[in-house]
């Protein structure tokens, strides 16, 4: 089974200097229309990325950085497009994953994580880690769930009259009775 990822920039673990490497990545027309497609973004006209890739001992790479796009929205209440930037930093650490922790997979053994345990390293997937895949995910945790264009507000229609109100019948159920 291949996974497609929209945006990929594969980097090789063990090519990585002993003193870490920078690096900076950029989507291109293509790539910036898939990645708005798998958000359900009208469209994106800048992605990239700068990244710090350090060794962190035993396999571990830490990978830190800052992601910045200009997209475009829709507005939750107008329904009109408008423009906005995402700008998210990064820091994640990633390791070779563990033999013992396949093994109880295979066995069907559940994992435990204690909830005030520092979250667990990302995998390392065939030597690499994937920085443009990094930063799609990264841009996409920077979105505005409920964006609102800038200058418009919400107002709540006005309320039906006492009359009007479909449970108004009910309003006395439960006093006591004089």
């Amino acid at each position: 089974m291949t996974i497609d990822i929209p945006f990929s920039r594969p980097v090789r673990v063990e090519a990585l200097p002993k003193d870490g490497l920078g690096v900076t990545i950029e989507a291109d027309e293509a790539e910036r229309a898939a990645v708005a497609a798998l958000n359900g973004l009208p469209a994106i006209s800048k992605l990239g990325a700068t990244f710090a890739l350090r060794r962190a001992g035993r396999g571990a790479v830490s990978v830190s950085g800052r992601v910045r796009a200009e997209i475009t929205q829709t507005c939750v209440v107008s329904l009109e497009p408008f423009e906005a930037l995402v700008d998210e930093p990064i820091d994640v650490r990633f390791a070779p994953p563990r033999e013992e922790k396949r093994a109880r997979r295979a066995e069907g053994e559940a994992d435990t994580v204690a909830l005030d345990a520092e979250d667990p390293p990302d995998p390392i997937i065939d030597g690499t880690v994937d920085l443009g895949a990094l930063a799609a995910e990264f841009m996409a945790l920077g979105l505005d769930p409920y964006p609102r264009k800038p200058g418009v507000g919400f107002e709540a229609p006005p309320a039906p009259p006492e009359a009007d109100a479909p449970f108004a019948p009910l309003a006395d159920f439960g006093k006591p009775k004089p």
